[in-house]
């Protein structure tokens, strides 16, 4: 059987490798596993991709033929459809996005009534109905079809609701936002605004294509060069649905997602809402944060690629914060999920509060060196190099050379014939050791 679920829901290109014949399938499935026969709603949003009113309409034929109300929230960030799950009481939420992907493409992501990703368990039962075409009987008739309603002002709940809890005061500060022309173009620059500050918004004209069009969180030269322009106090940059951020500082020096994880451990530790002084990031995280967080008595625990890794172990440990360098941040006492405005805001509250300047607070960790070089393998065996003897052996001298001061990340795709490797260190030429290592894996299982 194939799969459809990725690690962050359906993705491919729009109308081609997700097209709306699917989408209503989805729309039927999902309805069903997470309705199991109880009447309720569904709500969905979208970011401004052009093929999102295509998706969005199929979606919803699916939901409302299964008896099940459908709700709109138009175009609106991840973390805003996750939080408004479970503040409208919905049996799920939908959301219509191919996150940081080009405008051609698109996806379909599902969250559960509590604002959760979905388990790999429910993911699989959706799958098993779509792709073995199991027919399900329901159909109700008459005034038992579902209903469809839009939710004019979910956006500016979710943007009310971050105000309030984060309440920190912008007055006679100056903002540069990036927003991508994605899902933030509208709310984010108004959050700024209605906090008193200044902001300074470039890529809020959505066409339907130019989302992440070599701008926003994956294309942070912009909002560097923004900073230093308007001499802004800080730079926020986000990705098309809202749920990643990078930043920059008064200096244009980029603020990644470890960087953001080093600044807010030590204030969630202040106000004594870091459980067990732990942070959560994963096997890709710097090992300048383990050396930032050690220092100042505090822990990192890794987990595998991916937010919904991170969130599984800190909803298994009750731990507040976690997140990936890609700048997937999550701040539980906020959301379920990455929220891109929520950390720029906090962020902000950290530097106000602590009245310093962002690049004093950037520099409190410094970064390892990283390297990564793809080997091309075959599909078949690209699981293979833990057991040939010549890469473990060849891993291993690798390690004992750098005598604790780097490592090696040995990661096969999950979506391609590639088995990344990753060499951190601050010793040694870890370009050439990187490309050593993956012209030996090409060589013995390529």
């Amino acid at each position: 059987m194939g799969k459809l679920f990725g690690t962050d829901g359906i993705r491919g290109v729009a109308n081609r490798d997700l097209t709306p014949e699917l989408a209503f399938k989805v729309g039927r499935a999902a309805s069903y596993v997470l309705g199991k026969n109880r009447s309720g709603k569904i709500v969905i949003g979208k970011d401004t991709r052009y093929s999102g009113d295509m998706l969005e309409s199929a979606l919803i034929a699916g939901i409302v033929s299964m008896g099940i109300d459908a709700v709109k929230l138009e175009i609106i960030p991840t973390p805003a459809i996750a939080y408004l799950t479970r503040e409208e009481k919905a049996l799920a939420g939908i959301v219509i996005s191919a996150s940081h992907n080009p405008g051609e493409y698109n996806g379909i992501k599902i969250f559960n009534e509590k604002g959760l990703k979905l388990t790999d368990e429910i993911e699989e039962e959706i799958e098993n109905i779509i792709l073995n075409d199991i027919e399900i009987e329901t159909r109700p008739i008459k005034d038992e079809i579902g209903k469809i309603s839009t939710l004019e002002d979910g956006p500016e709940i979710y943007l009310n609701y971050l105000i309030e809890k984060i309440g920190v005061d912008l007055s006679g500060k100056k903002i540069a936002m990036d927003c991508g022309n994605g899902a933030l173009y509208k709310i984010g620059p108004k959050a700024i605004e209605k906090l008193g500050g200044k902001v300074v918004a470039i890529n809020t004209e959505p066409n339907g294509m130019n989302i992440n069009d070599n701008c926003g969180s994956t294309n942070p030269h912009m909002i560097q060069e923004l900073v230093e322009k308007e001499k802004a106090d800080i730079g926020i940059s986000f990705d098309g649905d809202g749920d990643r951020i990078i930043a920059c500082d008064e200096k244009g020096q980029l603020i990644d997602g470890d960087h953001i994880l080093a600044i807010l451990s030590e204030h969630l530790r202040g106000q004594g809402k870091l459980k067990d002084n732990m942070v959560v990031g994963t096997v890709m995280t710097n090992m300048g944060l383990d050396e930032y967080l050690e220092a100042k008595d505090m822990k990192i625990v890794k987990t595998k690629v991916g937010d919904r890794y991170i969130l599984e172990e800190m909803l298994d440990k009750g731990y507040s914060l976690g997140g990936e360098q890609s700048g997937h941040i999550i701040i539980l006492d906020y959301n379920t999920t990455g929220d891109g405005l929520a950390t720029g805001l906090e962020l902000l509250k950290v530097a106000s509060e602590s009245d310093e300047l962002l690049s004093n607070l950037n520099a409190l960790m410094k970064n390892y060196p990283q390297v990564l070089v793809n080997a091309k393998v075959k599909p078949e065996l690209k699981y293979e190099y833990e057991n040939e003897a010549s890469i473990v052996e060849a891993i291993k001298q690798v390690e004992d050379e750098f005598h604790g001061k780097g490592r090696v990340l040995i990661r096969p795709s999950g979506t391609e014939p590639l088995v990344r490797v990753m060499i951190e260190s601050k010793v040694g030429d870890i370009d050439r050791i990187a490309k050593d290592l993956a012209d030996l894996i090409e060589a013995k299982i390529g």
